[in-house]
């Protein structure tokens, strides 16, 4: 098992996507309403070598024969707090020429030197999840070191220094930033940000809140032809890949799920699989049928469905 390395994971923008971890479980620096992975146990803005750069480049050349179509530094938090990232952009080129992208929440573009580090990435795709002060506020209880006009101007800035593929993924929530409002406020955001792309999202994992609740898909589809040019909706994932990536990890969380419920830290902790690997697999087999989610004092709990023959 790698520490750091996890994949490759079907992903719904990225094909099959090795995921490169940077910093520890939930550091990061805002502490999302939504998060798939529950509360920020570590808000911070301070960069720094959370984990070693060395050991992340070895299991990374570890999971090259795998063939991936992204390397994408993603993980269990904000990956732009990790200090050496342009190092570690730098070793990756030397190892290999699969292209890189970088999932970042956008708190820190602001930050020149964070700019620089990405520069040399062939994609990258910041969040968006309000469009001003007081939803920012709501939405993702970011570090007090953090405001809405920084963060913004820091996603403007680097789209003028960016000259390749650079996405903005909108997370909307329902009664939160659906209103009519508060999408106006969104789509003034991205006519300044200027993205090649806008992706819309929901919820479709259990959030860290309980009152994160999802946009209905109909609504999304309403939403995005509201944007210029029109917005992409990618909050539900379909395709061959779910079926062909990571079927051990699947037939291993299967097997567990058959002989008890579990939730996502009893799967990490039972198989060792890297949380990303355990939600991306929950979400292809529930879609799939094959597993149920429920609920047991307001923690999430998974259980495996045996078909009918």
């Amino acid at each position: 098992m790698t520490k750091h390395i996890f994949g490759p994971v079907p992903s719904r923008r990225l094909g099959r996507s090795l995921g490169v971890d940077l910093v520890p479980f939930k550091t990061c620096s805002y502490d999302c309403i939504y998060c798939q992975l529950g509360r920020t146990t570590c808000k911070t803005i301070q960069r720094k070598t959370w984990v070693p750069l060395e050991l992340v480049l070895g299991e990374l050349e570890e999971k090259l024969h795998t063939r991936p179509d992204y390397i994408t530094l993603s993980g269990s938090g904000e990956p732009t707090l990790f200090s050496p990232l342009d190092k570690l952009i730098e070793g990756i080129r030397a190892l290999t020429d699969i292209p890189i992208a970088a999932l970042t929440n956008g708190s820190l573009l602001s930050d020149s030197d964070v700019q620089a580090a990405l520069l040399p990435a062939d994609l990258v795709i910041p969040s968006l999840d309000a469009g001003n002060e007081a939803a920012f506020q709501l939405v993702n209880r970011p570090h007090e070191g953090l405001t809405f006009n920084r963060m913004l101007e820091g996603l403007v800035a680097f789209r003028r220094r960016f000259p390749k593929e650079y996405w903005l993924e909108v997370f909307l929530l329902g009664g939160y930033t659906d209103s009519e409002e508060e999408l106006a406020d969104l789509r003034r955001c991205v006519e300044l940000i200027r993205p090649d792309r806008v992706q819309l999202n929901t919820v479709t994992r259990p959030p860290a809140e309980q009152h994160a609740i999802a946009v209905p898909r109909a609504r999304l589809e309403e939403i995005a032809a509201t944007f210029s040019p029109p917005a992409e909706v990618i909050a539900e994932f379909h395709g061959v890949q779910a079926l062909e990536a990571g079927k051990a990890s699947r037939e291993e969380i299967l097997q567990l799920l058959r002989r008890r419920p579990c939730s996502i830290d009893d799967i990490v902790g039972g198989l060792g699989i890297h949380r990303n690997e355990v939600l991306k697999s929950i979400e292809h087999l529930s879609t799939e049928g094959l597993v149920k989610e429920s609920r047991v004092s307001g923690k999430c709990y998974y259980r495996a469905v045996e078909r009918q023959s």
